[in-house]
């Protein structure tokens, strides 16, 4: 037992099924270097498993995933490029779970955050429950939609891809399935009894629904600008029926100036690119933001929400005016094409691209 509390990705063998399970319960299961190893180790080898049918996604605790591991990011701060490892094998582990061979599903039971839920919502079955926390709050701390969001949100209907992204709004079970971001709904007691009959029989309930307060947030968030999408929520939250607007309204108004203007961008950029383009526009925002090439928001609003949580983030810059136009241009700007994040191009040698065959590693070994 002690041995299993130890892995931080568990990954197990019945019949035709294979189980991933996160293992990080005090960590709401982050997503560390270590974790994305380990699954990508597990996906390939299963991927290329004759035997293996089916893979099951599972959490641990009161989280499938939290997202990724902040404190990671904030750690490595002052060492320049620390997390490029990770950050490039998660985003090139997401082209893969989108595009993987074998049916997957996920049992997204509790906190599903961020990068957490791209081991999701890309799944042919996605399975979530009453007890479900759905949300990307990347924006609100200085970073941007990432892990696939950019495109997954962008193409969501209507504009409720600019609305998840900006106010980091969170959505329950129900409303996941709804908005198309979870394929099946039921109740946490009957998870367990689910997870049995996927093993034996691959079968799960769907339950349809309707997308709710669709109209004002196509409304809203089809502006052209952050700023005129704030205005325009503004005047729709001063009737009275619109109340959930204030909470998530107060929330939009908080966050940093810097991720709101980037991930906007990137969303609107994502309704024209395929999920490749949009990984590797994806990897160069995370890299130019850790390197805090135009802003250090990210390393404050994780301070103020993960290290000091005194949740008072002062941002650099503190307006959405000051978030130019040059500014953006610059963390949107392409890598040398030997830099870039590596997609493979065919389906023959789709797990090429690997972070140790890249010129990223080549750079590393020679620096040391």
């Amino acid at each position: 037992m002690a041995a299993l509390e130890e892995q931080v990705v568990i990954g197990e063998e019945v019949n035709h099924v294979r189980l991933i399970t996160l293992n990080r319960p005090r960590q709401l299961n982050v997503i560390s270097s270590k974790v994305v190893s380990h699954l990508a180790e597990y996906l390939e080898k299963w991927e290329k498993d004759d035997n293996a049918k089916l893979v099951i996604f599972k959490g641990t605790g009161r989280a499938f995933s939290a997202g990724g591991d902040l404190k990671m990011f904030y750690d490595g701060r002052k060492s320049y490029d620390s997390c490029l490892d990770v950050v490039y094998r998660m985003y090139w582990l997401c082209y893969h779970n989108h595009t993987y061979k074998k049916t997957q599903v996920a049992l997204a039971h509790g906190i599903t955050m961020g990068g957490g839920a791209s081991l999701m919502v890309p799944m042919k079955f996605s399975v979530v429950t009453e007890k479900t926390v759905f949300c990307m709050p990347e924006a609100s701390i200085g970073f941007h939609t990432d892990c696939s969001f950019s495109y997954i949100l962008s193409h969501l209907p209507g504009h409720m891809g600019e609305y998840l992204a900006l106010t980091g709004a969170r959505l329950d079970g129900k409303e996941l399935v709804a908005a198309g971001l979870a394929t099946h709904f039921v109740p946490s007691e009957k998870v367990l009894e689910l997870e049995k009959r996927l093993i034996e029989l691959n079968s799960a309930i769907y339950i349809p629904l309707l997308p709710c307060r669709q109209s004002i947030i196509d409304k809203c968030f089809s502006k052209e600008s952050v700023k005129e999408i704030i205005q325009s929520f503004e005047a729709e939250a001063n009737n009275e029926e619109n109340d959930w607007i204030k909470v998530v309204l107060k929330g939009l108004k908080r966050s940093s100036p810097t991720g709101l203007e980037i991930t906007f961008r990137s969303i609107r950029e994502g309704k024209q690119q395929t999920l490749a383009e949009c990984l590797k526009k994806e990897f160069r925002l995370t890299i130019n933001i850790l390197r805090a090439t135009i802003s250090g928001d990210v390393y404050e609003g994780i301070r103020a929400i993960t290290i000091d949580k005194d949740n008072s983030p002062k941002w650099n810059p503190t307006t959405l005016d000051e978030v130019t136009i040059e500014k953006v241009n610059q963390v949107f700007h392409p890598f040398k094409e030997e830099l870039e994040l590596q997609i493979p191009n065919l389906e023959a040698n789709r797990w090429d691209g690997k972070y140790e065959n890249s010129a990223y590693s080549s750079l590393r070994v020679e620096s040391n």
